[in-house]
């Protein structure tokens, strides 16, 4: 579904962000991307839906080259790729409702997204994925009254209600605590699950990573260095995918919260 070819991304400082990336994501498959800072995770998820534009290599969604359209094109694709912030972009002054709404933007026109007039089908869904998420009691909320938990909620119903083949997931466990970061991956994976959606996942929690997605792809100066299952993530890729460092406890936490979580 989604297929990166030979992507790169150099900035005007001569820095190469992305080095020639290869990637395929098929439909429904969840996927981590891993690295230390300055790695290109970012860049790749932006290069995607052209918040960053790509210097060379292309980017297919489906049969659309994604790299080649223009603006109008661009903004129709974009509707099929839903994104979630690390600092969840939401409009402060706004309600929750209101929020979630912002999603249909890309599909109503401009004085009914102005005058806030949205069809009653996309008010009804924006319910549904309130309720969903254990928001619906807060929908007349403002954004500014909620904890960093319950605001990447609004960002993820946000991005749902756009009706995507594909979430672009930027660090969304960064500003939150140990729990609320599990409960917010682990509802972003049932969710695709449920809905068929492919996704990518901009993480630095190794641990996590390991207990909620199946396919994890390691990052170093804009490279591939590691795609494969979390099983496969032993002490010595987590060396040449961040340096040296003792990864042997890092495995043997996820491995006893897997065994409580089962428990």
């Amino acid at each position: 579904m989604l297929r990166l070819e030979k992507l790169t991304k150099t900035y005007k400082t001569g820095d190469q962000a992305l080095k020639g990336i290869d990637l395929e994501v098929p439909k429904g498959q969840v996927l981590a991307l891993i690295g230390p800072s300055g790695a290109g995770k970012s860049t790749m998820i932006r290069c995607i839906n052209r918040l960053v534009e790509p210097t060379s290599g292309a980017v297919w969604l489906d049969d659309a080259d994604l790299t080649g359209l223009g603006a109008g094109a661009l903004r129709r694709a974009r509707r099929q790729m839903g994104m979630i912030f690390q600092e969840y972009a939401l409009v402060e002054r706004l309600t929750v409702m209101e929020n979630v709404l912002s999603g249909r933007l890309g599909y109503v026109g401009f004085w009914r997204s102005f005058l806030r007039r949205y069809p009653q089908s996309d008010v009804d869904e924006a319910f549904r994925l309130l309720d969903r998420v254990g928001l619906l009691h807060m929908a007349d909320k403002r954004a500014d009254e909620l904890s960093g938990g319950q605001r990447q909620r609004v960002g993820i119903c946000r991005a749902l209600i756009q009706n995507p083949k594909l979430l672009l997931v930027d660090e969304p466990t960064a500003s939150l605590d140990p729990k609320t970061s599990r409960q917010i991956m682990r509802l972003i994976t049932e969710l695709c699950r449920e809905r068929g959606l492919a996704a990518i996942i901009n993480i630095h929690d190794v641990a996590l990573a390991q207990m909620f997605v199946p396919r994890i792809v390691g990052l170093r100066f804009g490279e591939i260095v590691f795609d494969g299952p979390p099983n496969r993530l032993t002490p010595e890729k987590l060396t040449e995918i961040y340096g040296e460092e003792d990864w042997e406890a890092t495995i043997e936490t996820v491995d006893e919260d897997d065994d409580e979580a089962a428990a």
